[in-house]
């Protein structure tokens, strides 16, 4: 084989095997039961290229997150967005999500949302189906630390619920 020949075949082969590469598509939200304020604190990261392609398709198709062109609607939506794809059961009821607000840390949203006036917890039983109506492969880890009890969900558009019992 001619030497140029080999090294074309040298440069080529990896090109094309990381062709079929994929990106992955995920969220982390903890969720932290801080007693002493009787307050539920969860934070959500979320890729800012994800989530601005979501809001785009969703609500506003020149949207833009972070920089200087952000638009005033982001949070708007944002909270809009993650209350409809956040659902949570404390001791078998439906709570109400408070937004606190976001900031960006290089290509990820962080998100900071509030359930207060929580006395106590028996049972906690989070839903989260971010980003799953744009994108099948979407997994949203949640990892919930609740009087002491840890636990992590991998959840997915095909298992989306975790439940935590207490007693």
């Amino acid at each position: 084989m001619k030497p140029l020949n080999y090294y074309f075949l040298i440069f080529l082969v990896p090109l094309l095997a990381f062709t079929t590469i994929h990106k992955y598509y995920v969220s982390i939200t903890e969720v932290q039961y801080v007693k002493e304020k009787q307050s539920v604190q969860i934070i959500t990261r979320i890729f800012i290229d994800d989530l601005e392609n979501l809001m785009r398709k969703r609500y506003e198709d020149s949207i833009s997150l972070g920089g200087k062109n952000e638009s005033d609607k982001v949070d708007y939506y944002l909270e809009k967005y993650l209350k409809s794809k956040i659902q949570i059961q404390i001791n078998g009821k439906e709570t109400v999500l408070k937004f606190i607000g976001k900031e960006y840390d290089n290509d990820i949203a962080i998100c900071y949302i509030e359930i207060p006036k929580v006395a106590s917890i028996s049972e906690f039983e989070i839903s989260n189906t971010v980003l799953n109506d744009l994108f099948e492969e979407q997994q949203n880890v949640v990892r919930l630390e609740i009087s002491g009890k840890k636990k992590s969900f991998i959840l997915t558009g095909s298992n989306d619920k975790g439940l935590l019992k207490l007693d």
